[in-house]
C-alpha cells in the first residue's frame, strides 16, 4: 500500500470556504481511497468531508498537508494539491 504526504499552500484569496472546500472534498471523495487534510498540528481531517474541509478555518497561505493511502496517491495528491493551490476567487 502506498502512502504519500504533501504540504501545499492555500490560494484562494478568501480561504477553504464553501465552493473551493465543496471542489477538493468531491475529488478527494471521487478518489476511492482514504485521503486526510491537517493544518498546522490540528488533528487531520477526512478530506472527502466538505463540513471537515471547512472546520479547518484555513485561509490563504496557510499550509496544509494531505495525506493519501492507496494506489494513485501520488498522483491523486497532484490533482488536490493544484485545487487547493488555486485561487477559485479570481474573477
Amino acid at each position: 500500500m502506498t502512502q504519500a504526504t504533501r504540504t501545499v499552500q492555500i490560494g484562494s484569496a478568501h480561504g477553504l470556504h464553501a465552493r473551493p472546500a465543496k471542489l477538493f472534498a468531491q475529488a478527494a471523495k471521487d478518489a476511492g481511497i482514504p485521503v486526510t487534510v491537517a493544518k498546522g498540528d490540528a488533528k487531520p481531517v477526512n478530506a472527502a468531508s466538505i463540513l471537515g474541509v471547512i472546520s479547518l478555518g484555513a485561509e490563504q497561505g496557510d499550509e496544509v498537508t494531505l495525506t493519501a493511502d492507496g494506489d494513485g496517491a501520488e498522483e491523486l495528491l497532484d490533482r488536490l494539491s493544484e485545487l487547493l493551490t488555486t485561487d477559485h476567487d479570481a474573477a
